[in-house]
């Protein structure tokens, strides 16, 4: 992946509400709060059986895109291509990289104390801490 995908990542988050909003009749406004939401969403999509093949793939993207949009929007970052995000895009803020498909992996995968929202809320004190890093 060469290219900032920072268009088809918009479209890919505005999916993930339209169809949280069809399916579930929930409304995700793109704020960090929202994430809470979402991950309500993930746990019911899996509560009675793991998600899997085209199902997971499809919530993987949506989710994915939608927890990294909510992130670069909050904080100011960009998407970029990242050797650690294999397949998927990441998104760089304040000079930090996060993988918000590695998360959405790990919360529609059911692994215990992964959280979307966690991710998110925890990107200002990780750049906080990052000192000279965040002036990068």
């Amino acid at each position: 992946m060469d290219t900032t995908p920072d268009f088809d990542m918009l479209r890919l988050a505005n999916q993930c509400v339209e169809l949280v909003d069809a399916q579930f009749g929930r409304q995700l406004d793109r704020t960090v709060d929202s994430l809470a939401l979402l991950d309500e969403v993930c746990a019911e999509l899996s509560a009675d059986e793991p998600l899997r093949g085209e199902r997971f793939d499809l919530w993987w993207e949506l989710v994915g895109a939608y927890t990294g949009q909510v992130a670069v929007e909050a904080y100011g970052g960009h998407w970029i291509a990242h050797e650690r995000a294999q397949g998927a895009y990441a998104v760089a803020i304040s000079g930090i990289v996060g993988f918000p498909f590695g998360v959405a992996d790990q919360v529609l995968s059911g692994e215990p104390y992964k959280s979307l929202a966690s991710f998110a809320h925890a990107l200002p004190a990780i750049i906080a801490r990052s000192g000279p890093l965040a002036a990068q």
